[in-house]
């Protein structure tokens, strides 16, 4: 269930009886063809699907993450490795003053790894609260999906071009676009790394079946709820 769809009360009555809750790690920034907010989309609503058998509130996504090499498309709001700091802790503090023993963040975009060792450094000084964070296009059983669809897959490409995160009137290329050499990549600043990405795509095609796009999207769903209730 989604906080916003909840009042304090209400939360107040859940935490009588459980103490899991759940965010969703996002990022606003260039997808090529796709939505600025494909991360910041898609993290919110597996969350949001894969909790809901639970009851377990959702809270909005954080749609803003650490992604410095797309500073130079429009649209792209990248934040410091500092202020997510700050954001993340803010966040873990608020939910274990609330009474919140068990939190998963739900993460979405690739650039926001680091939140791993912050956790990490967190939970040092809090015991006694769990704090996991999933990747969900990732994970193992995910992957593995879409490996066994197309491997070559990767940002702004067919993997991350569902119904939801398509904008209307928005034609996708046809050809299968050559993998980018993400070494090379990483060693551009956001100048360069525009003109050697072009539209954004690293690599493959722009869009497969819908059919291929539900089959990764219910392996997603399933695991993190294999990941909730081992919380």
């Amino acid at each position: 269930m989604k906080i916003s769809e909840m009042n304090w009360q209400q939360l107040e009555r859940y935490l009588t009886t459980d103490d899991r809750v759940i965010v969703p790690l996002g990022s606003t920034e260039q997808h090529a063809y796709l939505s600025l907010s494909v991360d910041s989309i898609l993290a919110e609503k597996v969350a949001t699907e894969a909790a809901e058998p639970f009851g377990i509130p959702v809270f909005p996504v954080m749609p803003f993450g650490m992604t410095p090499a797309f500073s130079d498309y429009p649209g792209t709001i990248s934040l410091s490795m500092q202020t997510y700091i700050g954001l993340i802790y803010d966040i873990l503090n608020n939910l274990k003053r609330q009474g919140f023993r068990r939190i998963l963040f739900v993460n979405g975009h690739g650039g926001n790894s680091p939140a791993q060792n912050i956790i990490g450094e967190w939970m040092v000084n809090n015991p006694g609260i769990t704090v996991q964070l999933h990747n969900w296009w990732n994970a193992p059983k995910t992957w593995e999906k879409v490996a066994s669809i197309d491997p070559v897959a990767s940002h702004a490409s067919w993997m991350e071009n569902f119904p939801w995160t398509r904008l209307p009137g928005v034609a996708m290329p046809d050809e299968r676009k050559p993998m980018l050499d993400l070494v090379a990549l990483r060693k551009l600043d956001p100048t360069q790394a525009r003109a050697y990405l072009g539209d954004g795509n690293y690599g493959g095609f722009y869009q497969r079946a819908d059919d291929d796009m539900l089959a990764i999207w219910h392996t997603a769903v399933g695991e993190i709820r294999d990941v909730i209730s081992a919380l």
